[in-house]
């Protein structure tokens, strides 16, 4: 069966195995993501499934955007999200998608924004060493450093580490385990770290590789 979900991330804690040992796990808030639109291969060339997340007002939303709800009979979401199935059978528009398609155990793929990190050097994005402190290095220790030699090749290579934009990108963790559902508070906790600040967006499917 095809799986997938929209959820937030709550933050880490940590939950004891029944051998006792202690398993870090971060907890989203997964749904109920209701079902706006079923895309058809006849209709729209291929198929897919398209969940909303949070509920919000219509006065932040246009008309176009107000409409597809309108028409699947749901309330208006504040995040939409496609999810390419080739079966839908399990799938209906207006009804919810909540964490019960899920089961503790499953392996499940997630999808997230990282922290933006703005314009960075080198130290922090790539974690190269500073420089001396000593013997006439200063008054910057944290530059570069050397860019190549200089008669050959007399050019910088390509993909060489340097400053610039790091974080706020589109990140996937493979093979994550679902260690709990809880569906009193539609809420699952996963073994280990996922990509995003507190309260990010994240999307989580069945994994590929299992």
């Amino acid at each position: 069966m095809n799986k997938a979900i929209i959820g937030k991330k709550l933050g880490m804690t940590q939950v004891f195995s029944a051998d006792g040992k202690v398993i870090p796990v971060t907890v989203v808030e997964a749904g109920p993501c209701p079902i706006v639109q079923l895309k058809t291969v006849e209709k729209d060339g291929y198929a897919a499934v398209k969940l909303g997340f949070e509920e919000v007002r219509e006065g932040v939303l246009n008309k176009p955007e107000v409409g597809q709800f309108k028409k699947a009979g749901v309330a208006c979401q504040r995040v939409l999200k496609e999810f390419r199935f080739d079966d839908l059978s399990s799938y209906e528009v207006g009804k919810n998608v909540t964490v019960e398609v899920f089961a503790e155990g499953d392996k499940v793929d997630v999808v997230g924004t990282t922290k933006g990190h703005g314009f960075s050097g080198v130290i922090k994005r790539w974690n190269q060493h500073t420089l001396k402190m000593t013997h006439g290095t200063g008054p910057v220790h944290r530059e570069v450093g050397s860019m190549g030699a200089n008669s050959s090749p007399s050019r910088v290579f390509k993909n060489k580490h340097m400053p610039g934009q790091y974080g706020n990108e589109r990140v996937t963790v493979q093979n994550l385990e679902i260690v709990k559902v809880d569906t009193a508070r539609n809420a699952l906790l996963i073994k280990g770290a996922i990509p995003g600040a507190v309260g990010g967006i994240v999307t989580i499917t069945k994994s590929v590789k299992a």
